[in-house]
């Protein structure tokens, strides 16, 4: 008697074996049998006839760190098959941590990940200091997915060196207690270590991330913790993420590539299309799959679509937030803002009035960069082209783009947005990111689920993989079903040691995503208060999860939560079942 079958599905294994039709079971949160038909009786049993049947999808860039310690569901990665996160990426974190020193730790988080300080501020009840403490009041929470860890640079940097901590030299003792403190927490659980390098990345007061000029001697001294426990990763955001087109951001893969030689840990590095150099990320690849020939285990990490930022009428700021008349409505709610800018009167007021001040340097550009502006609405363009940019729609409609803009936001009951991208689309196609996806060095993450809530939410990216780059592309080459699925569960899970899951063959913990293909669809992305202290984020949800099952246990059945929360924390690697 099985807990349950999955019955007369599409099996997509995770290994990137063809398909195939056929049942799997599940006992005890480990998967039983896979294969054409399996005979028996099952406490449930799901018709997955015309559906593909996965394994649950890794992602190992995601930021919850905060939100794992009051939020069991984890969205929006709950909602996209997404059945294991990896958090405390980038460097960030919120571990070790002194007793008073909690709101330094806030603000970098804030400011690095654009989570609302007073979010986390109400969120988190702490409760901890050193970072195995951190793991044991995690270890007592539970969510609709696993979660596993990495240590923070920063924190552990701020934890040690005090109003030292952006100091780029550290003294032996510093050095000692920083080892010390990853290695403890490599020891408690944590699935490696992190650290963020690049200048762009600044607390919410605007200091700089400690550990950004670390030099080689402390991230070799790091890594070599790795090393000497025989685990862990080692992720890091290299200088030049946000453009920086120096001697310094372009020497970064050398020293990653040392450590990685020098340790034989993987090293796990962000790459993105810059606006200062479009095809340096082919070198940045090209190189790693060089030291990858030599068994050197590097790899970039990309994402699989553009990365920018979303708004409209939902969003506190966008082209039309700083004219008078407009803010005279702003405090009003959705609905009865529209029907207030619909008035002719109205219109014509705030279409006269110059834009005032916006408080970031990059907010004129964004809310006023029409010629890069592009509209998101029902249907979803997952493509756009130079034509369906806001300046272009307006020249061929024969108006403004301010006239434009402001009847696109007002439209769809005040749903639509638009997109500003800043990395991934300077050539208004996605050719470049099917190549980085499809690179043989590359691994697939920088979904940051959790962060940059109120302006963007790739962490549904997984819905977008699947829906757009295996089944939709019109303008270019697509991706293989079974090259996908691979790229989201077994190659991330082998990535951070987590044998244990990431294929659907029997012994492997019952981690599966039951997906009715084609019918999967990216809802449009909105903006909900949901967050503690009325905080808002973009949440894109999606439609086509006949089921989602985390170690046996179902957590979604038709796109809707069950309310089982079968999740726990990850400690450490996980070995391949026997």
């Amino acid at each position: 008697m099985h807990d349950l079958i999955i019955r007369g599905g599409t099996i997509v294994d995770g290994t990137s074996r063809a398909p195939f039709a056929g049942d799997v079971a599940v006992a005890n949160g480990r998967i039983a049998a896979v294969g054409r038909r399996i005979d028996g009786q099952a406490a449930t049993v799901i018709d997955a006839a015309g559906k593909i049947v996965t394994p649950g999808f890794v992602d190992v860039h995601t930021h919850y760190d905060g939100q794992a310690t009051w939020d069991e569901q984890l969205a929006p990665s709950c909602w996209h098959g997404v059945t294991t996160v990896v958090v405390g990426n980038c460097g960030v974190g919120f571990a070790p941590v002194r007793p008073g020193a909690e709101q330094a730790l806030i603000q970098l988080m804030e400011g690095v990940e654009d989570i609302p300080g007073t979010v986390l501020a109400e969120g988190i009840s702490w409760g901890w200091e050193s970072f195995p403490e951190y793991l044991d009041i995690l270890s007592r929470r539970r969510w609709m997915i696993d979660v596993g860890t990495h240590v923070p640079h920063a924190a552990v940097r701020a934890y040690v060196m005090g109003d030292r901590a952006n100091d780029d030299r550290v003294t032996r003792s510093d050095l000692a207690q920083m080892t010390e403190i990853v290695r403890g927490g490599i020891e408690a659980g944590a699935l490696g270590v992190s650290t963020s390098r690049i200048l762009a990345h600044r607390t919410s007061t605007g200091d700089m991330v400690p550990g950004t000029l670390a030099n080689r001697d402390e991230l070799a001294a790091l890594a070599d913790v790795l090393r000497d426990l025989g685990t862990g990763v080692f992720e890091v955001v290299p200088r030049g993420m946000d453009g920086e087109a120096t001697a310094e951001a372009h020497a970064e893969i050398d020293w990653m590539g040392d450590i990685a030689a020098r340790t034989g840990r993987p090293v796990v590095f962000s790459v993105v299309q810059t606006h200062t150099e479009l095809d340096r990320w082919q070198e940045l690849l090209a190189r790693s799959g060089d030291l990858r020939d030599k068994g050197v285990r590097i790899y970039p990490q990309v994402a699989n679509r553009p990365t920018g930022i979303l708004f409209g009428l939902q969003s506190p700021s966008h082209p039309f937030s700083t004219r008078p008349t407009y803010q005279a409505l702003a405090g009003l709610p959705l609905k009865e803002r529209i029907a207030c800018l619909r008035d002719p009167e109205i219109r014509a007021k705030i279409l006269s009035e110059p834009n005032g001040a916006y408080d970031h340097p990059l907010s004129s550009f964004v809310y006023t960069g029409f010629g890069n502006m592009l509209p998101v609405a029902e249907p979803i363009n997952f493509e756009p082209k130079p034509s369906d940019t806001i300046a272009a729609l307006a020249e061929s409609a024969g108006v403004g783009p301010e006239d434009y803009c402001y009847d696109f936001l007002t439209g769809a009951a005040g749903r639509n947005l638009l997109m500003f991208p800043f990395t991934n689309y300077f050539r208004f196609n996605l050719d470049d990111v099917h190549a980085m996806l499809t690179h043989p060095a590359s691994v697939y993450g920088l979904g940051d689920g959790g962060a940059h809530c109120g302006i963007a939410c790739d962490a549904s990216g997984q819905t977008f993989m699947l829906a757009y780059w295996v089944r939709d592309r019109e303008s270019g080459p697509r991706i293989a079903l079974e090259q996908a699925v691979k790229t989201m569960t077994s190659d991330n899970a082998d990535l951070y040691g987590l044998h244990d899951r990431g294929r659907l063959a029997p012994g492997y913990r019952a981690d599966i995503a039951v997906i009715d293909f084609d019918r999967l669809k990216l809802e449009l992305p909105e903006m909900v208060y949901d967050l503690p202290a009325g905080g808002r984020r973009v949440m894109q949800r999606a439609k086509g999860y006949a089921a989602v099952i985390v170690n046996g246990e179902i957590t979604i059945r038709d796109d809707r939560a069950t309310g089982a929360l079968p999740g726990r924390l990850i400690r450490g690697a996980q070995p391949a079942p026997t």
